[in-house]
């Protein structure tokens, strides 16, 4: 029997086109996890001042000052659920107005709350943003420690965000949860530092399939109760202060009376944990002296070799 090349050329066809259905059918559903799937954005990740840093015309900041889109925000991250087009930010920076805009402009989601770690100025003094001589905002979510609680409610100006409603405080309670959708979920926990008017809380997220914790703020490693390198393991990524990179970094200044744990600490403390947990590390909160934030600097190279992280800005996490 003669063969029919029609028949031929038919199943042919048949083939390459269900070959390309199989195609679109993947990118369809690599399409819907990117949209669905939740992250983290990282919003900010210099020290309370940013960089350039107030005052500052040393070599880390002076030319900066001219360079405008090479300044550093205020250490602060998002949780964005693209699937509910809700987002909730962790601290409210100086520079809240910019990181407010990538939040609910860029990434078209609603601001649901905003969650505070401690009292120090880069970490809630954006929320005057809220008030009724900038947004005047109504009733947006505050998430706050007992002692965050009340330095709000009976400090001014801050007290005039709670009378009038701008702002409506939560209270967080330490271990405690705080469900944010049917996949997400976020607990503060207590960590020592500075805790002149609040206490300082860092925080895990988690999510349908990862979990993240964000510690922007602690003393030294040696002064908490919970072992960092147990946290590291058992979590998939571990946003850390990385404030200072090693002592004497301030001259003329004693680095003892504002204690952090330095990036070389850290690397040290990690050095025999596994390669695995080293690169789940990404050192967040740096000051505008720290030379890793520079990428061709030694400490930058240093902190990539031995397998840890610097975050930068727009950076997302999976969760």
């Amino acid at each position: 029997m003669v063969a029919d090349p029609l028949y031929h050329v038919s199943q042919k066809d048949l083939y390459q086109d269900l070959k390309r259905l199989a195609t679109i059918l993947l990118l369809a559903i690599a399409l819907s996890y990117a949209k669905t799937s939740p992250y983290v954005l990282v919003l900010g990740i210099a020290q309370d001042g940013g960089m350039p840093h107030a005052g500052c015309m040393k070599s880390c900041c002076k030319d900066l000052w001219k360079k405008p889109e090479k300044h550093l925000k205020v250490s602060a991250i998002a949780i964005i659920d693209p699937e509910t087009k809700q987002s909730w930010m962790i601290d409210a920076t100086p520079d809240f107005p910019a990181q407010h805009q990538i939040v609910t402009k860029e990434y078209q989601s609603e601001l649901k709350g905003i969650f505070l770690t401690h009292g120090h100025i880069g970490h809630y003094t954006g929320l005057i943003h809220l008030g009724r001589e900038v947004m005047g905002a109504s009733s947006i979510p505050v998430y706050a420690m007992p002692e965050m609680k009340s330095f709000l409610q009976n400090n001014g100006p801050w007290e005039q965000l709670v009378s009038l409603n701008n702002i409506a405080i939560q209270e967080l309670k330490n271990g405690e949860a705080v469900k944010l959708t049917s996949g997400l979920s976020i607990t503060p926990f207590l960590v020592p530092h500075r805790d002149e008017y609040s206490e300082t809380v860092g925080y895990r997220i988690d999510g349908p399939e990862k979990t993240l914790i964000f510690i922007p703020d602690i003393d030294k490693w040696s002064k908490w109760k919970k072992d960092i390198r147990d946290e590291v393991i058992n979590v998939d990524y571990a946003l850390l202060d990385g404030s200072f990179y090693a002592n004497g970094e301030i001259p003329n200044r004693d680095m003892s009376a504002i204690p952090h744990p330095f990036v070389t600490e850290t690397m040290d403390l990690f050095n025999s944990t596994s390669t695995t947990d080293k690169s789940k590390i990404y050192f967040i909160h740096l000051n505008h002296t720290n030379p890793a934030l520079k990428e061709n600097s030694d400490a930058f190279k240093e902190v990539n070799e031995q397998g840890y992280h610097i975050t930068y800005e727009g950076q997302k996490f999976e969760l």
